[in-house]
């Protein structure tokens, strides 16, 4: 049996990998901003859930509902850092508050979870901390920067983890959806008022990303996996079309660099 804690519980991917994890067994600690989101999980599972209320941009709330779920448990075997919006507007549409707020919670949250967490799973001699990124967190599109912002920011926060946590007998993952029907395009998305010297990409935009998403609850295995496994991914995609999309936007940038290579040698002197 296995001790989870996800933050973002509620509803998407959160509230699908909480009810894999009680389903097999586990025990989970389920976050969400409004606990009474979670009621019919608690009336399903009892004591093997259990729910905090927590917004994650509070550092303090973060480390007291971590350690609230270990001395609960007895240990924490995985952490997701799933909490999470996007923020829809072009550049020169953001606020500050639009930015500041997508990194709170995208990237702080998260950062703030993660140190919370390590302690104990040193302590413990194991762990996974699983970050919740994206297709947005290695490659970008118009109209969401402030949400890639947040991601890439995850992603190298993320490697550097991996790498100092390895020793301590804990394992590290990214995962990466594409797109899927949950509220991220709907009710979670915050955006900014449009202007109109956009129209254009906009209606260029709406008709691009009118593919096909993928089933939040096809993920439910693909989590046990990842969890489960001996040598879990430190990346690792979800859906059909992100290698596709990354394979594309990553030979460019191959392309770009090496042509570009007899200037950057030059560039480095004697």
């Amino acid at each position: 049996m296995k001790t989870w804690f996800i933050t973002g519980a509620s509803r998407g991917f959160g509230r699908q990998w909480a009810e894999a994890a009680l389903e097999r067994g586990d025990a989970v600690a389920a976050t969400a901003r409004d606990p009474q989101t979670l009621k019919a999980l608690t009336d399903g599972y009892g004591d093997a859930i259990l729910p905090i209320r927590l917004d994650v941009t509070d550092r303090d709330g973060c480390f007291a509902s971590v350690t609230r779920a270990a001395e609960h448990f007895g240990r924490l075997d995985v952490v997701i850092n799933n909490a999470g919006y996007g923020h829809f507007g072009m550049v020169e549409e953001l606020t500050e508050n639009d930015l500041r707020t997508q990194l709170e919670t995208n990237f702080f949250g998260a950062a703030w979870i993660t140190q919370a967490a390590l302690p104990i799973m040193r302590a413990q001699g194991s762990g996974h901390i699983v970050q919740v990124s994206s297709l947005g967190g290695i490659t970008a599109f118009p109209g969401l920067s402030a949400y890639h912002a947040s991601k890439w920011a995850l992603e190298g926060f993320t490697q550097s983890l991996a790498a100092e946590a390895a020793g301590f007998g804990i394992d590290v993952t990214l995962i990466e959806p594409g797109g899927y029907t949950t509220d991220w395009i709907g009710p979670s998305a915050h955006r900014s008022p449009h202007d109109p010297a956009y129209a254009g990409l906009r209606e260029t935009l709406s008709r691009a990303w009118a593919d096909r998403p993928g089933d939040p609850a096809a993920t439910r295995q693909a989590i046990l996996a990842i969890v489960d496994a001996a040598e879990p991914p430190l990346r690792v995609f979800l859906g059909r079309s992100p290698l596709d999309v990354a394979t594309r936007d990553y030979q460019s940038r191959l392309a770009t660099w090496n042509d570009w290579q007899p200037l950057s040698a030059a560039a480095h002197g004697p």
